[in-house]
C-alpha cells in the first residue's frame, strides 16, 4: 500500500484545518477589536445632545456583540444540521464582513456623518449584533468541524488549533489597534458629565476616527475567511447523516487512508442509525457537563481582562497600556502552546484542574493588590498568571470537550445548547465588569476591585471541584465512543 491508503494526506488535512481555524481568528478578532476602540468610541458618544451616555450604556455597547453570539450559537445547531458545517461558516463569514464595515460606519445611507445620537447609538449596536451572530456560528461550528474531521488521535491538539488562533486574532487586534492608534493618545473620560470638553484636544483623531479603523480592519480576514471556506470540504459525518455516502468515503479516505476509511465509515453510520433521538436520549448529565463546561469557562472571568485590558493596565498607572496588553497576548499565544502539544499526552482534565488552581491565585493575587501603592507589579504578575492559566486549560479544552463530548446524533443541538449558555455568561461578565469593579462602599474605596477579582478567584475553584467529580476523560476515544461512553452513565 502507498503512504496515502495507510495514513492518509497530512497536508490535505491540515490545509483544511487551517481555513476551519480562520474562523476562530475571526472570533477572537471581533470579540477584542473593543479593547482598542472602546474609550474613543465612549467619548464620541459621550458628545451626544440627546441623551447621557453613562457607564451603563457603555458597558452595554461594549458587549452588544455578544448577544448576537448568542443568537448566532443559539441557531448554529439548526443551521449545521440543515445545510451542513461548511455553508454555515461561510454564513459566518459574511456577517463578520458586514459587521466590520457596518461598524467602521455606522452612519451609512441614514445618518450625518460624525453626529451622535441615539439612533446612531442602536445601529452601531445593531452591526456589532450582526458580528456577533457571525462570531457564535463559528465558536460552535469551528471545533465541531474540526472534530468530525479530525483522526481521533490527535483530534485534541487539532481542535486546541482552534483556540490559538482565537488568541491569536486577539493579538492581531492588539497589534492592529496599537499601530492605528500610532501617536495619538487615548481619551481620558472619568468625568462623565464634562463629555467632550474633560478630554484631551489630542485625543480627538482617536474619539473621530481611530476607532473606526479599528472596526474596519476586520473586513480584510471576514472575506478571506468567506472566500477561502468556500474549497472546504463538507464534514464526513454531517454527509453520512445526509446519505451522501459516497462522498463521506472519498473524504475519509484522503484524510486516513482508503483502509482505515472503510472502518471510520461503518462506525459512523452505525451511529447514525437513528437520526431524530431526543436531546436527553444520553442522559440529562451528558447536556448538563457540556453548559456548566461552558458557563465555567466565561464565568470564571477571563473577558473582564481580554476585553478591558487597556483600561485595566492604564487604571493601574502603567505609561503604555496597549504596550502592556501586547505583552499579555504574546504570553497568552505561548501558554495556548503548552495545551496544543499535551492535550492528548496528559489528557483533559488535568489541564482543566490545574488551570483553575492557576487562574484562582492569579484572581486572588489581583484582588489583594489592586490599587494598592507600590503594588503594580505584582498585580500585572497576577493578571498575567490569570490570564496565562487560563489559555492552557479552560480556553482551548473547553472547545475540546465541547466538541467531542456528545454522542453524534445530537451532536449538533447539544453543542448549539452548550454554546449559546457560554454567549450568555461572556455577556453577564462583560457587561457587568465595569459597574462591579467600579463599586465603591464608601468614596474613593477600592471595593469593587477585591470584590470583582475574589468572586472570579472563588468561581475557578468551583470550576476545579465541577471537572474533577463530574467531567468524564474523553483522550483518545473516537467520536463513537461517546455514544458508548453516556449509555453506561
Amino acid at each position: 500500500m502507498s503512504q496515502n491508503q495507510t495514513t492518509g494526506s497530512r497536508g490535505y488535512l491540515i490545509s483544511i484545518v487551517l481555513v476551519a481555524v480562520l474562523g476562530g481568528l475571526l472570533f477572537g478578532y471581533d470579540t477584542a477589536v473593543i479593547s482598542g476602540a472602546e474609550k474613543g468610541l465612549q467619548a464620541f458618544f459621550m458628545e451626544a445632545k440627546d441623551f447621557s451616555y453613562t457607564d451603563g450604556w457603555h458597558g452595554f455597547t461594549s458587549a452588544s456583540a455578544l448577544i448576537g453570539c448568542i443568537i448566532g450559537s443559539a441557531l448554529s445547531g439548526l443551521l449545521a444540521t440543515n445545510l451542513g458545517r461548511k455553508k454555515s461558516l461561510i454564513i459566518a463569514g459574511l456577517l463578520f464582513f458586514i459587521s466590520a464595515l457596518g461598524s467602521m460606519k455606522p452612519e451609512f445611507l441614514f445618518f450625518e456623518q460624525g453626529v451622535p445620537t441615539f439612533s446612531l447609538l442602536v445601529m452601531f449596536n445593531i452591526y456589532r449584533v450582526i458580528g456577533g451572530v457571525g462570531v457564535g456560528l463559528a465558536s460552535a461550528i469551528c471545533p465541531m468541524y474540526i472534530g468530525e474531521v479530525a483522526p481521533s488521535n490527535i483530534r485534541g491538539m487539532l481542535v486546541s488549533w482552534n483556540q490559538f488562533a482565537i488568541i491569536f486574532g486577539q493579538l492581531v487586534v492588539y497589534f492592529v489597534n496599537f499601530f492605528i492608534l500610532g501617536d495619538h493618545i487615548q481619551p481620558l473620560v472619568e468625568e462623565m458629565g464634562k463629555g467632550l470638553a474633560a478630554i484631551n484636544p489630542a485625543a480627538q483623531w482617536t474619539v473621530t476616527t481611530g476607532w473606526r479603523y479599528m472596526f474596519g480592519s476586520e473586513a480584510v480576514p471576514a472575506g478571506l475567511f468567506a472566500l477561502l471556506i468556500c474549497f472546504v470540504p463538507e464534514t464526513p459525518r454531517y454527509l453520512v447523516s445526509v446519505g451522501q455516502n459516497e462522498k463521506a468515503l472519498g473524504i475519509l479516505s484522503k484524510i486516513n487512508g482508503s483502509a482505515k476509511a472503510q472502518q471510520i465509515l461503518l462506525e459512523i453510520r452505525d451511529t447514525m442509525t437513528v437520526k431524530t433521538e431526543r436531546l436527553m436520549t444520553y442522559g440529562a448529565l451528558c447536556i448538563f457537563v457540556g453548559i456548566m463546561l461552558s458557563v465555567f469557562q466565561q464565568a470564571v472571568g477571563i473577558n473582564a481582562v481580554l476585553y478591558y485590558a487597556p483600561r485595566i493596565f492604564g487604571d493601574m498607572g502603567m505609561d503604555n497600556p496597549m504596550m502592556i496588553t501586547v505583552f499579555m497576548g504574546i504570553i497568552n499565544i505561548l501558554f495556548t502552546l503548552v495545551a496544543i502539544f499535551t492535550v492528548e499526552k496528559w489528557g483533559r482534565k488535568p489541564l482543566l484542574i490545574c488551570g483553575s488552581l492557576g487562574m484562582a491565585l492569579g484572581a486572588f493575587g489581583v484582588a489583594l493588590t489592586f490599587g494598592h501603592a507600590g503594588m503594580e507589579m505584582v498585580t500585572a504578575v497576577s493578571l498575567l498568571v490569570y490570564s496565562a492559566s487560563f489559555m492552557f486549560s479552560w480556553g482551548p479544552i473547553t472547545w475540546v470537550l465541547i466538541a467531542e463530548i456528545f454522542p453524534n446524533t445530537i451532536r449538533g443541538a447539544a453543542v448549539a445548547i452548550a454554546v449559546a449558555f457560554q454567549w450568555i455568561f461572556n455577556f453577564i461578565v462583560s457587561s457587568t465588569f465595569v459597574p462591579m469593579f467600579n463599586m465603591h462602599l464608601t468614596e474613593g474605596d477600592d471595593f469593587g476591585h477585591w470584590f470583582t477579582y475574589g468572586l472570579y478567584g472563588i468561581i475557578c475553584v468551583v470550576a476545579a471541584v465541577f471537572v474533577w467529580k463530574l467531567v468524564p476523560e474523553t483522550k483518545g476515544k473516537t467520536l463513537e465512543d461517546m455514544t458508548k461512553l453516556w449509555k453506561r452513565k
